[in-house]
């Protein structure tokens, strides 16, 4: 892909299993149903309202990797089944919306992303000021906005580029050289250093080798070439919450009934 980067390499098989993911990330309303719910708790407390740009149907924010994962433990109790962070394999896939495989070997590739070779403000909430191919500039987002108002992708996801980056489960490896070709989340301990940084406030944050763990999709905030499905964003350690910082589920279990 255009602008991509080394951490993104070497592309390689990865065989899913079934999984289920959230049509779009956890809302407001969804996470303050779930944090206000103490009895549920597992590990740790959750702020009810901690976003910046309050709104029911927008995206939460401003929550780190360890509440996220809380909010998943505790869906999990209450509805008995299965639900955390997806794994980077499975966001990916999940982003692309395709289903037919590559021959890695021709030096096929997917576009960069799920709507085609370049991205408008149309399209998704990010910064529409800055160009990736041959679109005209657009505005600057400054803030989220509802989930649902741009386009799905064609798994009838929506908000897959832009509007608040992903948590995924994984561990940061600085590339992905032996990562699992099973789809499961890559968890060994490895700690990163910062190889990338969308601002610099956020550059140094991991210089204290606290643990990190990939973020995915790019946000309101993000230039276009950070919206890729490719992307992968190390800007906040896993204690880190900032304004643009959000998530998405998957459920492992099987229906019923």
């Amino acid at each position: 892909e255009k602008d991509s980067y080394d951490y993104e390499r070497p592309q390689h098989d990865v065989t899913l299993q079934p999984f289920f993911m959230g049509k779009y990330p956890v809302t407001q309303a969804q996470w303050k149903a779930i944090a206000s719910m103490t009895d549920l708790k597992v590990k740790i407390d959750l702020d009810p309202d901690p976003s910046r740009f309050k709104g029911d149907n927008r995206p939460v924010e401003n929550v780190n990797w360890y509440e996220a994962v809380e909010f998943c433990d505790r869906l999990s109790q209450l509805t008995g089944r299965e639900y955390r962070l997806p794994s980077e394999a499975q966001w990916e896939y999940a982003c692309r919306g395709v289903t037919e495989p590559l021959n890695l070997e021709n030096g096929e590739s997917y576009p960069p992303f799920y709507f085609g070779e370049t991205i408008t403000g149309q399209l998704a909430n990010y910064d529409a000021s800055r160009t990736y191919g041959d679109e005209p500039p657009g505005e600057r987002s400054k803030e989220t906005t509802p989930v649902g108002e741009f386009p799905a992708n064609p798994f009838g996801l929506y908000d897959m580029h832009g509007n608040v980056w992903e948590w995924c489960l994984d561990d940061w490896h600085d590339n992905y050289e032996d990562a699992p070709t099973d789809g499961s989340a890559w968890i060994d301990g490895n700690e990163a250093e910062n190889v990338n940084g969308e601002n610099d406030s956020n550059s140094d944050k991991n210089d204290d080798n606290q643990p990190i763990s990939p973020l995915r999709c790019g946000s309101w905030f993000s230039v276009p070439n950070y919206c890729r499905s490719a992307i992968r964003y190390i800007g906040l350690r896993r204690e880190d919450r900032d304004d643009y910082g959000g998530f998405r589920i998957v459920c492992v279990s099987g229906r019923t009934g």
